[in-house]
């Protein structure tokens, strides 16, 4: 199950360069169930989501090269191209009197920064994912998240990818 909250933001972290990062390449095969193909550097993957916007099934399948260019050449609309920066969240913040148990000393998040190459730049989006959907529902984003995306379908890359 993925649980994931998404944002945009209002400024780029500092030192963004010292975290790190991956180049991320991915395109669409199907919008409704969601079926992806995905290139992360040197790993591909095949992804099927159920439906939902904050919470849905996620399965994903090992690809090799091959299989991964053959199914490209079949994608619906566009391929998104991104760098993402995996940032930690050390002890995130989340509302009180949501009968949340609070977390361990060491509890840590991880902010995935997605930074669009063109055609979708300068679009730059962060993603957090949570084990629960009410941890999910009661986070409070660092100051420089911006607007709460989650349920806005145009910042779905699936939607993106689909519109010319």
């Amino acid at each position: 199950m993925e649980i994931e909250r998404k944002f945009t933001i209002k400024e780029l972290p500092a030192n963004l360069e010292s975290y790190p990062s991956h180049h991320i390449e991915q395109g669409y095969l199907n919008a409704v169930p969601v079926v992806r193909i995905r290139k992360e550097d040197d790993e591909y993957y095949l992804t099927y989501k159920g439906s939902g916007m904050m919470a849905r099934e996620e399965t994903n399948l090992v690809l090799n090269r091959d299989a991964y260019y053959h199914l490209r050449e079949k994608v619906d609309g566009r391929i998104i191209s991104k760098r993402r920066y995996l940032i930690p969240l050390p002890h995130p913040s989340f509302q009180e009197g949501t009968g949340l148990p609070a977390p361990p000393a060491d509890y840590e998040l991880t902010i995935e920064l997605d930074i669009f190459d063109p055609p979708f730049a300068p679009l730059i989006m962060a993603e957090v994912e949570f084990g629960s959907r009410e941890a999910a529902e009661a986070f409070l984003p660092p100051s420089w998240f911006d607007e709460d995306v989650t349920y806005c379908k145009e910042y779905h890359n699936s939607y993106m990818a689909l519109q010319t």
